[in-house]
């Protein structure tokens, strides 16, 4: 399994653990591109709103926030391809 399919796996998990996965997982992809850094933190920041709501019981947004988890996640995949 790619790295871009396990974040895509932790977006349908959205748990406070996922966020931590995730954050290991980009830390080797984005090493030395400053954009790359920049969009991998704003999927993070996503990620992270993501497992607040899930954790909070707003399933009402829980559809909504994984859309804006992937988009940044789609950004990322543009940047680093």
């Amino acid at each position: 399994m790619d790295c871009f399919t396990r974040l895509e796996a932790l977006i349908d998990a959205g748990s406070a653990d996922a966020v931590q996965e995730a954050r290991a997982l980009l830390k080797h992809l984005v090493a030395g591109s400053r954009a790359a850094f920049d969009a991998a933190d704003e999927f993070l920041i996503e990620l992270m709103t993501l497992a607040f709501l899930v954790e909070a019981g707003l399933e009402a947004f829980h559809n909504p926030a994984r859309r804006l988890a992937r988009l940044r996640l789609s950004r990322l995949k543009l940047l680093l391809a």
